[in-house]
């Protein structure tokens, strides 16, 4: 390891696609919490949610949308008001998310990030989103823009979540959903369609394998911790260094 001087190798994992193999089968139909970002009596970012809802329905999975009507703002309610237990505990619950914010002002909304907000990045040694899947949308009043999508990526980076490459923006929303509410065939549907398929997928692929892909070789070392993985790399290379005999 002289060419790596400042690396530990007693904590550095050697990833194969042994080591993905996941060590239990999950069979119970994936789990799905979907946020948005209105309160307003007709809210697209609502609307095109429960769109999302009934397509994540529709291959197989179990949904729970949470209403953030009665959330209050951060840090001015204790961790145990009901709406904040209510969305940790559906967060707990999740494999997977999505989120699905207006433009305003050019970023999402405060009602849509007071939920984020609420989901601690750790909690009694334990990071309730870290390796869940994400999917992120938003709805626009006006042309397309992608200024909320890429915010929420943000976020879930930052919630160290799993967030599959594709996203829906919806221009004009106000024209997407007829007036039941249901959404109108078009080109945003059909993205729509293509962003829950590849939610669905990347859930099903990770979900098993999410404690392996988001170990980190600065946690365990900070930890004294070995990798999850069945050698360190110091393990592998003194099994192979030669028979001194």
């Amino acid at each position: 390891m002289t060419e790596l001087p400042a690396l530990d190798p007693a904590f550095v994992d050697r990833p194969t696609l042994a080591e993905l193999a996941p060590g239990r089968v999950s069979t119970h139909a994936p789990r799905f919490l979907l946020l948005y970002g209105s309160l307003r009596e007709r809210s697209y970012s609502r609307l095109l949610i429960e769109e999302a809802d009934r397509l994540l329905r529709s291959f197989g999975g179990e949904t729970r949308i949470f209403d953030p009507r009665g959330l209050p703002q951060p840090d001015d309610a204790p961790d145990d008001h009901p709406k904040v237990k209510e969305l940790r505990d559906l967060s707990a619950w999740s494999e997977g998310h999505v989120w699905c914010s207006p433009e305003r002002h050019g970023a999402i909304t405060g009602i849509f990030k007071s939920q984020i907000d609420w989901l601690p990045l750790e909690s009694g040694g334990v990071r309730p989103t870290q390796g869940r899947t994400l999917a992120v949308c938003q709805v626009n009043a006006g042309s397309q823009s992608f200024n909320a999508v890429n915010s929420l990526r943000i976020l879930g980076r930052w919630m160290r979540m799993i967030t599959v490459p594709n996203q829906s923006s919806v221009a004009k929303a106000y024209d997407a959903f007829d007036a039941a509410g249901r959404m109108k065939p078009s080109p945003y549907y059909d993205r729509l369609v293509d962003v829950m398929e590849e939610l669905y997928k990347f859930t099903l692929l990770t979900r098993d394998r999410a404690d392996y892909l988001v170990d980190r070789y600065s946690e365990r070392k900070s930890e004294g911790r070995a990798p999850a993985g069945a050698a360190s790399l110091a393990a592998i290379a003194q099994a192979r260094a030669p028979d001194p005999g």
